[in-house]
Formats: C-alpha cells, sequence, structure tokens
C-alpha cells in the first residue's frame, strides 16, 4: 500500500494473522515501588503490538512463596492479573513479557526469589503447550491464590483449561469444598 496524504487507513487491519486470543498474564512485585511497577507494566503490556485490549485486576498483597512454602519474613508481594486480547503467538508475547521484567531491572539470580517484577503467561486461550521453554497453561497455577484471586476479580466466570472453573480452584485451595 503506497502512503498517501490525507487518504484514511482501511477499516480493518490489513495485517494476516492469527485470531485474537485472551491471554491470562500474572504480574508480581515485593520490591521497589511495587503497585507503581505493576501499573507501569500494564502499561507497557498495553503497548505491545498486536495486543487490543488489557483488562486488569484490583491489586492484592500476598506472602511471599518459597520453595519450601510461605516466607512471612520476606517483602510483600502486590499480585494482579491481567486478561490481555492479543493476535501475537503465544512464545513471541512471552518473550515481550520477560523483555519487560528486564526493562524493570528483573535479574532471575534465584528461582522463588524477591523480584522487581514477574511476569508469567499463565494461559493463551484454550493452548497447550508441554515445550519446556513455554507451559501452557502456567503447571501451577490451580495452586496459586495470589495468581486464582485476582484472576477472579478481573473475570469471575474464568476457567483455567484442562483444571476447570477458576472459583472452583480457588474454594478447594481455601478448603470451602
Amino acid at each position: 500500500m503506497i502512503y498517501q496524504p490525507g487518504r484514511k487507513l482501511p477499516a480493518h487491519d490489513p495485517r494476516p494473522g492469527r485470531e485474537a486470543v485472551d491471554a491470562v498474564v500474572a504480574l508480581g512485585s515485593n520490591l521497589g515501588d511495587r503497585e507503581e511497577t505493576i501499573d507501569e507494566a500494564v502499561a507497557a503490556i498495553a503497548r505491545l503490538p498486536l495486543v487490543d485490549r488489557v483488562r486488569v485486576s484490583k491489586p492484592f498483597q500476598t506472602v511471599a512463596v518459597r520453595l519450601d512454602g510461605p516466607d512471612p519474613d520476606a517483602p510483600v508481594f502486590v499480585n494482579a492479573v491481567a486478561i490481555v486480547t492479543t493476535r501475537l503467538a503465544p512464545s513471541v508475547l512471552l518473550g515481550m513479557l520477560h523483555a519487560i521484567e528486564e526493562q524493570h531491572g528483573r535479574v532471575r539470580a534465584q528461582r522463588w526469589g524477591d523480584r522487581t517484577l514477574d511476569l508469567d503467561l499463565i494461559a493463551y486461550g484454550d493452548e497447550r503447550s508441554e515445550d519446556e521453554r513455554l507451559l501452557l497453561p502456567h503447571p501451577r497455577a490451580a495452586e496459586r491464590l495470589f495468581v486464582l484471586e485476582p484472576w477472579l476479580d478481573v473475570d469471575p466466570d474464568a476457567t483455567l483449561p484442562g483444571r476447570g472453573r477458576v472459583a472452583d480452584l480457588v474454594a478447594a485451595l481455601k478448603g470451602e469444598v
């Protein structure tokens, strides 16, 4: 297409590609200005190419979880979940999420450690992947209230592919079943 000044762009997106999918992204921070970092990360996600819409939960404060369980002595996390309507491939979206983490000073020195920003791709539509670089849905999402409760906040009818309704998963984790 040749650019012509004053000519209006087509009403539809002329770029071929995949259909838009709702991806679920968990956000967490327990170092620095946690809420500002989460807000900046959401804004960065919204600016990504082929992202049409971002809906985000309210922030939740949660105790840090280590490999051996909750750590009440660690700095408290602020967690949220964003539902990102995108046409990016899941692997591309994940790579861009990692770049946003790095822009916010994320250092991957210790697994399950403190962090300025953590962005996890929890689900990408109904897609499933066993690729070690892209596990979908996230293998531990069903065990994490700090993911499930914010997800319910933004989407009360949410379903974790292969695991069921998020509300039921939350009730089971809280012993309400």
